[in-house]
């Protein structure tokens, strides 16, 4: 085997080692198994650890709300002029012809189809009054943000526009983000980047101008609040580094809130003009068009479960560690031996389950401190029971029950002095000895 060649492969070798190192960094949790049995001193044992579902596409179990409800094109129908180009006049909106509507789905549908398709506003018909459109998405359900949104304009971008999240359901908004042609203008507020920010001004709230230049160009449609960038700040340029972004996201509470939400509101509140002025002759060249929008993450379960399901219109997690809820966030009934707490990601990169224990008063264990735990669910055999796997408890011939509590005895025909019980049996006296309890009567 020749040398240079030994060389050639080690050197591709080692950079495919580099590449997998720079897409999985090694103190990177991935928090993606629950539990996984391991060899221990007792015999097989299970290893509890923190996990999480995995990210993806969470636009796929919203519900999206447009208020005003009409605010659709449509209906009637309408022809819209080019924003660039006043005199092309061409594109007519039809809400009862399929070819020709642009209903709110079509913000969530499969990208790359030709012609490109996207939900579409009436036009600013109504000016001088504010063109005002709130696009609300909402899942019922608690959702962790891992990637940036993005929004595709199709119309040019707004000029004034205000990203807001809830995180009770829709019963309060907070802003995310300000997006305008002029930050002072429109909000009274500096115009800054995520750029701007450091680790102790994270969770500030800020107003950029990065989004909102008027004109479509190939590659200025999209509108994003930048989720990585913010997450860099802790993890590196890279995100390298993500066992402090987990750390500060343990230690926390404010920050971690930052990237939770229960649903977000996109406010529209100024169309794309491509001018200083609007040119009041025809109001069709302005309306909000967006073709895609995309919101990456996970739901929330508190690291007690690795996967969420989606079933009859709802998200939910499928709790792990004796937990429940949709959020698993509490402990299951009996399962209360202490206070609920969420899992931690530290120590990396396995993080704490913070398993719950049961009641001591539903095991029937009087004392709390024979209470020991087997499976970290379930408690030790007693009675010399042995547990197997960690699921069950194999009982001594006299012994039964969930731990091995029970003499077999009470469960059989006669009580404790039964044939199996392990204790002397009552039986009936001879007649030889009835015989001479009575001559002793007698006596």
């Amino acid at each position: 085997f020749p040398l240079s060649e030994f060389l050639s492969v080690e050197a591709l070798w080692t950079g495919v080692c580099q590449a997998a190192m720079q897409h999985y960094p090694a103190a990177w949790g991935h928090y993606d198994v629950c539990k996984s049995q391991i060899y221990s001193d007792e015999g097989l044992t299970w290893d509890y650890m923190a996990c999480q579902p995995e990210t993806a596409d969470m636009t796929q179990y919203l519900k999206v709300m447009l208020d005003p409800p009409n605010i659709t094109c449509g209906n009637p129908p309408e022809t819209y002029c080019a924003l660039e180009n006043p005199y092309m006049c061409n594109n007519e909106c039809d809400a009862s012809t399929e070819e020709l509507a642009h209903p709110p789905e079509l913000m969530f549908d499969i990208e790359g189809r030709n012609p490109t398709t996207f939900w579409q506003s009436t036009s600013w018909k109504r000016y001088p009054k504010a063109l005002l459109v709130n696009i609300t998405l909402s899942w019922n359900k608690t959702i962790e943000l891992t990637d940036d949104i993005v929004l595709t304009f199709e119309s040019g971008r707004p000029e004034q526009m205000v990203l807001e999240k809830s995180l009770d359901y829709g019963r309060s908004w907070q802003p995310y983000q300000f997006y305008a042609t002029d930050c002072l203008d429109a909000f009274t507020m500096e115009p800054k980047t995520v750029q701007d920010l450091t680790q102790h001004t994270l969770l500030d709230i800020i107003c950029t101008e990065d989004y909102s230049r008027g004109y479509v160009w190939k590659y200025d449609k999209t509108v994003r609040f930048e989720i990585k960038d913010r997450f860099a700040l802790f993890a590196g340029p890279r995100l390298h580094n993500m066992a402090s972004l987990y750390g500060q996201l343990d230690t926390t509470k404010n920050l971690r809130d930052f990237f939770t939400i229960t649903a977000l509101r996109i406010r529209l509140l100024r169309p794309a003009t491509g001018a200083t002025m609007v040119d009041e002759n025809n109001l069709s060249r302005y309306f909000y068009a967006i073709s895609d929008i995309k919101v990456q993450g996970r739901c929330k379960c508190n690291l007690h479960a690795n996967s969420c399901v989606f079933d009859k219109e709802k998200l939910s997690c499928e709790c792990e560690h004796n937990t429940t809820g949709p959020d698993c966030g509490r402990c299951k009934r009996n399962y209360q031996g202490r206070a609920w707490s969420a899992g931690s990601y530290l120590p990396i990169p396995k993080g704490t389950a913070n398993i719950f224990r049961p009641n001591v008063s539903s095991l029937g264990v009087a004392n709390r401190k024979e209470a020991r735990v087997c499976d970290n669910e379930l408690m030790r055999c007693q009675n010399g029971g042995v547990c197997i796997s960690n699921v069950r408890c194999n009982c001594p011939s006299a012994y039964t029950g969930l731990l091995c509590e029970k003499p077999l005895c009470e469960s059989e025909l006669g009580g404790c002095r039964g044939a199996s019980s392990g204790q002397r049996p009552l039986r009936p006296a001879s007649s030889f000895g009835l015989l001479l309890l009575l001559g002793l009567a007698l006596l």
